[in-house]
């Protein structure tokens, strides 16, 4: 008789946190569809000039179907496969590398057109990461990847409206 209160039990229990896991999922009515990223520049492969007079020409559209919450911008170098080692580092050059967010509470789409992130002279030319990342107000989040490369001989970006 023990042993057979015994398993009544256990599956009571079972069945009583089975209930409570799954009627608290606070996703059942909630947003849940991530913001929609359309990055305009720079391209997929674009060469971005080092020292350049004007700074990344960074161009996008963010939009939710609640509300906006922040957008990042992350660019990291590619030379090691994402290993992230110092090898090539040397006195006159430095890997690039930035992450800065900005704030988008109480939009629900956003026009994004800056230039405000400067490539230093002394930065190490070659392949980088330009990552994207957008979050709306309820947690979602999404990004874009591209594939960049940093030159001294890359566009200045004098082609458009500053």
């Amino acid at each position: 008789m023990k042993t057979i209160f015994k398993y009544l039990l256990l599956s009571i229990s079972i069945i009583a946190t089975v209930f409570l896991f799954t009627s608290c999922d606070s996703d059942d009515n909630g947003d849940t569809t991530p913001p929609v990223i359309n990055l305009i520049s720079p391209v997929e492969d674009g060469i971005l000039k080092i020292g350049g007079e004007h700074g990344i020409h960074l161009d996008m559209e963010l939009s939710d179907n609640e509300m906006l919450s922040s957008y990042k911008v992350e660019i990291h170098n590619d030379f090691d496969g994402h290993t992230h080692t110092s090898s090539l580092k040397s006195a006159e050059t430095t890997p690039f590398s930035f992450q800065k967010s900005w704030d988008l509470s109480g939009q629900k789409t956003a026009k994004i057109h800056h230039h405000e992130i400067i490539i230093p002279e002394n930065a190490t030319p070659g392949n980088y990461h330009l990552m994207v990342y957008c979050t709306d107000a309820a947690g979602n989040e999404s990004y874009v990847a591209r594939d960049i490369v940093l030159s001294h001989d890359g566009d200045d970006d004098d082609d458009h409206d500053h």
